[in-house]
């Protein structure tokens, strides 16, 4: 009798295991692939002067507010013409508001494009340094190394406003309005990447959490990696994006592609370019899940790693130069 129970009990737990494997290689895509070292000069003391900038000095910057935004634009622009880029404003009404997206672009912009945005807004009365400040550094210093490499197609930078609650998961986005022009450009995009919190990393176990029971059996309880996330439909683009980021340095890599219900997959600009049929992902310290600032009066610039945050922009410019394109770098990045 006992000899029956063990063996039920053994084939349960060969059963569940397998269930779990199965489960995890389809929503994590585990790789044993990986990119090459690179060996960039990305500048930390920028990232963190960018963050500084919008978190402190053009601080609040939501949806309210007209001149701290005003401000960031001309801040932007600058930035992206001292890099190199072409830059062009999109402006937009929303009640009865202007308000601008910010457009860069490298290379040729008949060739095909690759698309990386941030949203610049923040949420009510915080500083936003993490959400996203973070995310518009990486993208500042991504037009920097952009300016510095010659490639074979177009590469867009964009930064919107218009991403916080209310205004979130309506047409009236910053990156909603981008996408539709897109599609009405009829402009051949070859995948698009959100920078949505880039910053916030923890060595202290359990400083990860997630929105399922079931995620805590696939991923790090440790918060000290980036991860790449979007819907079932982007399977694909996911482990693309996921191989061509991991090994480009120290930094850990882990990807999730999930039903859209699930609390998070969604949450940034990256679900707009999803309504048109581009490919997009999100590029993400996990937010919320990790960081317990987020939408606080705490999320603060000292709170923030900007060696990681350096290497989150190393791994996004390996994708998008070396996976995404053919490129020919002009000064041995």
């Amino acid at each position: 009798m006992l000899r029956k129970i063990l063996i039920f009990i053994g084939n349960v737990t060969l059963g569940v295991s397998l269930v779990l494997l199965g489960i995890w290689v389809y929503v994590a895509q585990p790789s044993f692939r990986s990119s090459e070292r690179l060996d960039l000069d990305v500048n930390e003391a920028r990232l963190q002067e960018v963050v500084k900038t919008l978190s402190i000095d053009f601080h609040p910057r939501n949806f309210r507010s007209t001149k701290n935004p005003e401000k960031t634009v001309a801040y932007l622009v600058g930035h992206f013409e001292q890099a190199g880029g072409s830059v062009e404003t999109q402006e937009f009404e929303v009640g009865g508001t202007n308000y601008q997206n910010i457009r860069c672009f490298f290379g040729d912009k008949s060739k095909p494009r690759f698309v990386i945005g941030a949203h610049y807004d923040s949420h009510d009365q915080t500083p936003g340094a993490d959400d996203n400040a973070s995310g518009v550094a990486g993208l500042v210093e991504l037009a920097y190394l952009l300016g510095r490499t010659a490639l074979s197609n177009c590469m867009e930078l964009v930064a919107y406003p218009l991403e916080e609650p209310p205004i979130f998961a309506t047409t009236k986005m910053g990156s909603y309005v981008h996408a539709a022009s897109l599609k009405r450009e009829n402009a051949n995009v070859s995948g698009m990447i959100a920078l949505k919190m880039i910053g916030y990393f923890s060595e202290e176990f359990g400083s990860q959490s997630y929105p399922s029971p079931l995620l805590y059996l696939l991923y790090p309880k440790t918060g000290n990696f980036i991860a790449v996330a979007g819907n079932l439909n982007q399977r694909s683009y996911i482990a693309r994006v996921k191989r061509g980021m991991k090994g480009t340095s120290d930094l850990k890599v882990y990807s999730i592609a999930a039903p859209q219900q699930l609390p998070g997959i969604d949450f940034s600009d990256h679900r707009n370019y999803w309504a048109f049929g581009y490919p997009a992902v999100m590029v993400t310290d996990t937010a919320f899940y990790r960081n317990r600032a987020y939408h606080t009066a705490n999320d603060t610039w000292d709170r923030l790693d900007y060696t990681k945050m350096a290497d989150v922009v190393r791994a996004v410019y390996h994708f998008a130069v070396k996976c995404s394109t053919v490129a020919r770098n002009k000064s041995h990045l």
